[in-house]
């Protein structure tokens, strides 16, 4: 609300209860909706990277926004990779001075600070705030031409990898799309045209990019590592699922599936690509679609059975 450019470097966590503080997305996308940008990392490299880019996006004038830089817990915030860093005078350089538009501390000129906004000017901040995000996307791109100009590393609003033939593809965040990269490479060696799209750039969401990038599929599955409860889908299938809408209308979109994994840490394992992609292949081949979300490697056996413990447990117990 107050258009400061913080830069949070956001380790991915599950939010309790009960008590859990390995990966999942429930934090960030728990904040997906407050103002914030959110820019998510597969590996170490992609996480320096980002947050160095991240500096110059959120002072940019024109957005003058807060930006999460999003890893995933554990998974990559406590593993050892190698990576290739810049020299400090290059980051210092490339980050320039801060120049803030209003100084806290400028006695010759004297601001007053405050959080309230009365119901005569509070939807015009949020306005406001709704159209500087409008803004946000060419500055991502232009600071990343910079960046790679730089570091010899390129970034996009996502990445496509083995997307230009496919004919099914998933959608994943993070560190999983890795996982999903080796799962493609199997399946194109046995002759199947998998893809994958590994969006970077969630908020802003870029919905017309990846309408235009997944259009031609013939099956899409969206893996979330959040669950939006008792919504038709987690919160990245029904971004989505809404870019392709007007590809609905008109009869082009692909079919469309959400499958909920990894919560608190579970798992994923290539295996359990391989059989979202094989069921992408049954879709693709002229089985129903489903509208809500399936449970990717949940044991439904202690799903059922807690489940059933708890309808059996007297009040004073469950107190």
């Amino acid at each position: 609300g107050f258009r400061l450019p913080i830069v949070m470097p956001l380790v991915n966590r599950a939010l309790a209860a009960p008590i859990n503080i390995h990966c999942d997305h429930s934090d960030s996308m728990g904040a997906r909706d407050s103002g914030w940008i959110q820019i998510y990392s597969e590996n170490v490299q992609e996480a320096y990277d980002n947050l160095i880019q991240a500096v110059r996006i959120a002072e940019h004038p024109d957005v003058r926004l807060p930006v999460m830089v999003c890893q995933d817990g554990f998974v990559v915030s406590h593993a050892m990779e190698n990576l290739e860093i810049l020299e400090d005078d290059e980051v210092r350089e490339f980050a320039g001075p801060f120049r803030p538009e209003n100084a806290l501390l400028d006695p010759d000129h004297p601001v007053a600070f405050g959080p309230l906004a009365l119901p005569n000017s509070y939807f015009e901040h949020r306005r406001a705030l709704a159209e500087a995000m409008r803004t946000v996307r060419p500055v991502i791109l232009e600071v990343a031409r910079e960046y790679a100009a730089l570091s010899g590393r390129s970034y996009g609003l996502f990445e496509e990898y083995r997307l230009d033939d496919a004919e099914v593809a998933v959608v994943i965040l993070s560190s999983a799309a890795g996982t999903a990269k080796d799962a493609v490479d199997l399946l194109r060696d046995e002759g199947i045209r998998a893809g994958l799209l590994k969006p970077r750039v969630f908020r802003p969401f870029p919905a017309e990019e990846m309408a235009a990038a997944l259009g031609g599929l013939k099956a899409v599955a969206v893996l979330d590592r959040a669950d939006s409860i008792n919504a038709v889908g987690g919160p990245l299938y029904s971004e989505v699922r809404m870019a392709l809408y007007d590809l609905a209308l008109g009869g082009r979109a692909p079919k469309l599936v959400n499958y909920i994994y990894g919560l608190g840490g579970r798992d994923l394992g290539v295996e359990h690509l391989q059989a979202v992609y094989q069921d992408l292949l049954d879709l693709a081949g002229g089985a129903p679609s489903r509208l809500r979300a399936e449970y990717l490697g949940v044991n439904e056996e202690a799903d059922h059975k807690l489940e059933r413990e708890a309808h059996q447990m007297e009040p004073e117990a469950m107190t």
